[in-house]
């Protein structure tokens, strides 16, 4: 059975981040709503309580039973977690003097295994309206701040270790914080830090065999990391009764249907292509606005896995690439999101097609599929590539779609992207391509004018996608790719780049 440790969510920003903090620490942790009854069962090693934006205080205070958490496993409450912790057991938390935000230096005031390998004056990140004033009987601090009397604590009586930090050492800006979840996990909870890509893969093999049985999954695959990671679990335990359908909508990169339908057969994936060109830009000729684009290409996908699904018979199961953000999303501390996203979600199927999930990704985190996939040996090609938006190309031009417009897209967006990847350029961003815009500007080629298109480049850092800097590429490298652009796609004659950064802007333009 594998270990695990249970985060308890409050509501933080920073949640997820406790969560792969713990996991790259090799331990296996779930996120739960901070209301969820808890199961003790033998795998569950210790509890972390999370930040919040709630106040202890308040009348409507989130609350959860500290006491009787710590009777049965070590607790570790982090900012909110800790403040809650001290109240519940008699101390006193008060209104800070002033909203503590930013860097601090802590103070290690009494050694402790929790502290153990944390250098004096550590670097932590704070991120508070409340302070804890005091300690309850049977708590003493084990670090300050300059500012915060009580930055680290731990109870000193009987039972369970239980532990509070008022800063937040999941964060980048804790210079030593993982030091504090891992010394947490290893010496407090004794996790043996096992949870591997490997040991994930034979456990979740294992686990859809079971799940599975003798039955058939139908699966909508889109040639990435996702859809690829989870086909592919799903092959190894089920084989053949699995049933990829992988879709050309028109609007992908250049050769992409070609080359993800040959990786999958590499890969020993039962998948059928669809060419279905032809039935999408007949649905989007003439239509320009964004929204409206994204519903045809979402409506036309079903369309066309509805009819293919009809083609099999006694289908009973769907696969999906849902990952654990999607999921967290879904059961957030404050109800249901209203939105789920729509490429990890085949959202919108017809009432006809009574399929129960399959999911094996749905407690995976983007960085740990990407290490299953390497594991399982899928190419590094798929592994490492960029984000794709679901509706492709379509939301890369700017205005209505025509095939003509695709072709150029394609040709101008394969010289960059190709162009990344030979300057060494590619791994250093979040997300690139390319936008074809709808402008036309004169032009000079030899002795003749032009009148043709131009296209925006685009490419961004970002961690998780929802902030991201536009990427800073060396000028010459953008200078080349600019030329050669230009000088090979016919219709082109103009190349800008967008430094635009998100917010206020977004990734893609549509």
């Amino acid at each position: 059975m594998t270990e695990k440790i249970l985060i308890l969510d409050f509501g933080s920003q920073y949640t997820q981040l406790i969560a792969r903090a713990v996991r790259e620490a090799n331990v296996y942790c779930e996120i739960t709503p901070y209301n969820k009854e808890i199961v003790y069962d033998p795998s569950l090693k210790g509890i972390i309580l999370s930040g919040s934006p709630f106040s202890v205080n308040e009348e409507k205070a989130l609350i959860v039973d500290v006491k009787a958490m710590a009777d049965k496993l070590p607790v570790l409450g982090v900012c909110y977690g800790a403040q809650l912790t001290a109240k519940l057991f008699g101390g006193r938390v008060d209104k800070s003097a002033k909203r503590e935000y930013g860097r601090a230096s802590l103070q290690i005031q009494k050694q402790d295994i929790l502290l153990q390998d944390i250098s004096p004056a550590s670097q932590v990140w704070m991120s508070h309206s409340d302070s804890i004033k005091e300690l309850p009987a049977g708590f003493e601090v084990l670090g300050t701040t300059e500012s915060i009397p009580v930055a680290a604590f731990k109870r000193t009586t009987e039972g369970n270790p239980l532990y509070g930090l008022q800063f937040h050492p999941e964060v980048y800006h804790s210079t030593e914080g993982k030091i504090i979840i891992k010394n947490f996990l290893v010496n407090i909870c004794g996790c043996t830090q096992d949870w591997t890509p490997a040991h994930f893969i034979t456990d979740t093999v294992e686990a859809l065999k079971k799940q599975i049985g003798d039955k058939k999954v139908i699966m909508a695959l889109s040639g990435g990391v996702d859809s690829t990671v989870a086909a592919t679990l799903i092959h190894k335990a089920i084989g053949k009764n699995l049933f990829g359908i992988f879709v050309d909508n028109g609007v992908l990169r250049k050769n992409e249907f070609e080359s993800v339908i040959a990786t999958y057969q590499r890969l020993g994936l039962n998948v059928k292509g669809v060419d279905a060109k032809d039935h999408f830009y007949g649905r989007l000729a003439g239509k320009s606005d964004p929204e409206e684009k994204r519903k045809i290409i979402g409506g036309g996908f079903i369309e066309i896995f509805d009819e293919e699904a009809k083609k099999l018979e006694g289908i009973e199961m769907l696969g999906q690439g849902t990952i654990y953000p999607d999921v967290i999303e879904s059961i957030s501390v404050h109800g249901p999101s209203a939105t789920i996203k729509s490429h990890h979600n085949v959202g919108g199927l017809p009432d006809t097609m009574k399929l129960s999930l399959v999911e094996p990704l749905r407690y995976l985190f983007k960085d740990e599929v990407r290490k299953v996939g390497k594991e399982l040996g899928i190419p590094d090609e798929m592994i490492s590539r960029h984000p794709f938006p679901g509706p492709g190309l379509a939301i890369r031009i700017l205005g209505e779609i025509t095939e003509e417009k695709v072709r150029l897209l394609q040709d101008a967006d394969a010289i960059y992207i190709n162009g990344l990847k030979k300057a060494g350029l590619y791994a250093t961003v979040w997300q690139a391509g390319t936008i074809l815009l709808p402008v036309k500007s004169v032009g000079v080629m030899g002795d003749e004018r032009t009148y043709e298109f131009t296209v925006a480049l685009r490419a961004v850092t970002s961690i998780d996608g929802m902030t991201a800097d536009w990427a800073h590429l060396p000028y010459e490298f953008l200078a080349n790719i600019s030329n050669e652009i230009i000088n090979n796609v016919p219709g082109i004659n103009r190349v800008v780049y967008d430094i635009s950064s998100k917010p206020p802007a977004t990734i893609e333009w549509e």
